[in-house]
């Protein structure tokens, strides 16, 4: 009788068990690709508690490498984090799906100043996330020159104290803005001395970073970085002896915006988890985690008063007139990626 009454229990637990993971199964499923670093865990619990869904979230390092994970097809996902300059080329190839903006409502709290812009005319196919800018960040202990243009990232004085993004759009973007070009020019001799220029500064980088670049200057292992804002920001609440910096020769504006890819399995869904996080409370408790700007102006007044009010985060209209966005590159893609190669090999 116990061996029998054991051998029933047994049973029902392991149906149980299954029952459960059915149900599991059951579950509608969410598939994000998204920077790193770049949403608040919680929020994505929330999310899946709040629609009894499953979200399987991944992560990429650049837009280039997000651009062929979905070119290639390989792997579907729902919603994805691109760049401007990469939202305008997905559009361009037929990548993207376009939005029904009926099923995001919550997109009426998203500042005029952030829609409708070039890389995607009237947001057909993309919702603003985050924007930012990039700049010099630097260690106030450890530099004592003043830093107010790209030309400090040249002083030999700080070699092997110097940290440059591992993105070639970004790092020859800075490169050309030193020398006075435009980060979206096509001259191919304005291109060629922003390359040599890099080479020529290499000898001096201690690392091109990615988001590892945080840690390396909140532990005060080198003295200057190209940053963008919101991880200066972050970086700034853990290390006083941090500030940033907006060149005086210009930087660039950037903005970071969900899509849906064409291949998307669960479209509807995607649409409810991008209102989702245009919610402003949603949209805040992100902000506050992460450390970016928010396109969300009702979420904005959420925020902390240090944070609404830091030039960092939201600089003035004067700093904005001074900075570019980048652009689809098309045809010259083969060339940034010689040219970033040059610079890469070079010993």
């Amino acid at each position: 009788m116990k061996k029998g009454l054991k051998v029933s229990m047994l049973i029902l637990l392991i149906s149980a068990i299954s029952l459960a993971i059915i149900g599991c199964n059951d579950k509608p499923i969410l598939n994000v690709y998204n920077w790193g670093d770049y949403i608040d865990p919680d929020v994505i619990k929330d999310f899946e508690e709040e629609f009894n869904v499953k979200v399987n979230y991944n992560t990429f390092a650049t837009n280039e490498d997000m651009y062929v994970s979905i070119a290639k097809g390989g792997t579907s996902y729902d919603v994805a984090f691109p760049s401007d300059y990469m939202i305008e080329r997905m559009i361009s190839e037929g990548l993207l799906a376009e939005i029904n903006k009926d099923n995001i409502p919550n997109i009426k709290y998203i500042g005029e100043e952030y829609l409708d812009l070039d890389f995607d005319p009237g947001n057909k196919y993309s919702v603003p996330y985050m924007w930012g800018t990039f700049g010099i960040l630097y260690n106030k202990t450890m530099v004592d020159d003043v830093v107010d243009s790209w030309d400090i990232l040249w002083n030999e004085k700080y070699a092997g104290q110097i940290l440059m993004l591992d993105s070639q759009r970004d790092s020859i973007g800075v490169s050309l803005k030193r020398l006075g070009y435009s980060m979206n020019t096509r001259d191919l001799n304005e291109l060629e001395e922003a390359k040599n220029e890099l080479i020529k500064q290499k000898p001096l980088v201690y690392a091109y970073v990615g988001d590892d670049v945080k840690q390396l200057m909140v532990a005060e292992e080198a003295a200057l970085a190209v940053v963008w804002s919101g991880d200066a920001v972050a970086m700034m609440w853990e290390n006083e002896n941090l500030e940033y910096v907006y060149p005086k020769e210009g930087t660039n504006i950037w903005f970071d915006n969900m899509v849906i890819p064409k291949n998307a399995k669960n479209k509807e869904l995607a649409e409810q988890f991008i209102n989702f996080l245009n919610r402003p409370d949603i949209a805040a408790r992100n902000v506050q985690y992460i450390g970016y700007s928010t396109p969300n102006v009702a979420a904005q007044e959420l925020l902390p008063e240090e944070i609404r009010n830091s030039q960092v985060a939201y600089p003035s209209k004067e700093i904005l007139k001074n900075t570019e966005i980048f652009r689809d590159m098309k045809d010259m893609l083969s060339v940034y990626d010689e040219l970033w190669l040059e610079v890469k090999t070079e010993r």
